[in-house]
């Protein structure tokens, strides 16, 4: 999944204000311990986090 193809899909959910927020504040245990931004930044793969995006936050399936 490409960055642009993720920001689309976290706006999309959250809304475009509320996402950059979310991916700034909220840290996940199942990001170890981290935010989006973080994990990102750490390396992982953009489908790895709109996963765990998804199971944390009870993304409906027609978004996933």
């Amino acid at each position: 999944m490409r960055l642009t193809v993720f920001w689309q899909r976290m706006a999309d959910h959250f809304g475009a204000t509320y996402a950059d927020s979310f991916a700034r504040d909220y840290v996940m245990s199942d990001l170890g311990g981290r935010t989006v931004h973080e994990a990102l930044k750490a390396g992982w793969s953009a489908k790895e986090v709109w996963r765990v995006v998804c199971a944390v936050m009870d993304v409906p399936p027609e978004k996933r």
